[in-house]
């Protein structure tokens, strides 16, 4: 009876053991390979200010994109708020760019807005305020 009950205390710790780590390998595939994400929505702004080709001539080449800085002073965290509006989820973002040339860096304002038909989310708008004197606004993609 002894070994029965420290058989099953055994047992119940390693279902424990694998349903935390379901549950962490969901919330990751879920963070990043699912569309609706915000580093998905991030990555795909990025590749599009990459290409953008006043986006290249304003900061120069090989463009970086990064976050909010945090405590430690990482700036990995992307600002983003997500509402729902009309019955439709949107979620904005904003996350900071620069390039090679010294100095200039800019400010990239998206927002997306869910696709009912699809269940995924569709650009609103992507601009971008460059830190330049007088500053200016690019427009990559206006949906609205």
């Amino acid at each position: 009876v002894k070994e029965a009950g420290r058989d099953f205390t055994y047992f119940i710790v390693v279902l424990v053991g694998i349903g935390v780590t379901g549950g962490l390998f969901y919330v990751i595939f879920k963070e990043l390979f699912s569309s609706s994400s915000p580093n998905k929505i991030y990555g795909d702004a990025l590749e599009k200010c990459r290409s953008h080709p006043e986006i290249i001539g304003a900061l120069g080449d090989s463009i970086k994109g990064y976050g909010e800085a945090t405590r430690r002073g990482r700036r990995q965290h992307v600002s983003h708020i997500e509402y729902v509006k009309d019955g439709l989820k949107h979620m904005r973002l904003k996350f900071y760019i620069e390039g090679t040339e010294s100095g200039k860096q800019g400010t990239v304002h998206v927002e997306v807005k869910e696709n009912l038909e699809t269940g995924r989310y569709e650009v609103r708008y992507i601009f971008v305020d460059v830190d330049t004197y007088p500053r200016r606004t690019i427009v990559i993609e206006d949906n609205r």
